[in-house]
């Protein structure tokens, strides 16, 4: 099964699978996604889902949150990785929005990348579920699967996503994104699976008999 076609088939088992993906983030607006998607580095989705509730709560927008200040929200975060940082990143980053943006969150990857504690794929993920924009980030699942897969080599994040972005229509990205990280929760997990076990691995090389090398994110 040349690479093309494996894209192909994944493409419409995933959709079988999950024809509409929930972003798997409880978030309320723009502002919401943001902050929950920065919380979720290093973390766990069911922790920040615990996590947040009483942080929008307290803080449902920027000016409420540079409101509750860093030591207000770090005591909300504490559970989550990298709490005192994020703590920082949160209050910096809703200041700016507040004396930049009008308290907006930017429609624009350049501004997005440029707020505190905020990377490309936060920035994806913010552009493509909040704004509806073609983007296609790429995390751990996505960069295990998409080696696994044999859609990219996994010599780096970025050459993940230029492969992924080649191989599948910009129409499809904002759900296959989400897609792949359900799947790869659920069936092809890094120790769940070892590139030999799940239905897509076997579909796609059914004489695979020892484990892909996979590099990490």
């Amino acid at each position: 099964m040349r690479r093309a076609e494996r894209a192909r088939h994944i493409a419409q088992r995933l959709q079988e699978l999950y024809p509409d993906p929930p972003i798997p983030l409880a978030h309320r607006d723009a502002y919401t996604l943001l902050i929950a998607v920065l919380l979720s580095a290093q973390c766990t989705d069911a922790r920040v889902n615990q996590v947040t509730p009483a942080l929008f709560a307290r803080a449902p927008n920027p000016r409420a949150m540079v409101e509750l200040g860093e030591a207000g929200v770090l005591e909300l975060i504490h559970s989550c990785g990298l709490a005192p940082g994020k703590a920082r990143a949160i209050v910096a980053l809703s200041r700016i929005l507040l004396t930049e943006h009008g308290g907006q969150v930017p429609e624009s990857f350049a501004a997005l990348e440029r707020l505190p504690g905020v990377g490309h794929k936060t920035a994806g993920v913010v552009m493509s579920q909040a704004f509806g924009q073609p983007a296609f980030p790429v995390d751990t699942h996505i960069h295990r699967l998409a080696q696994r897969w044999g859609l990219s080599d996994g010599s780096s994040v970025a050459r993940t996503e230029r492969d992924l972005k080649k191989l599948f229509p910009q129409q499809s990205w904002r759900d296959l994104h989400l897609q792949m990280i359900y799947y790869g929760r659920e069936h092809c997990s890094a120790r769940g699976c070892d590139g030999t076990r799940c239905e897509i691995c076997r579909t796609c090389y059914p004489r695979r008999k020892t484990a892909p090398q996979v590099r990490k994110a």
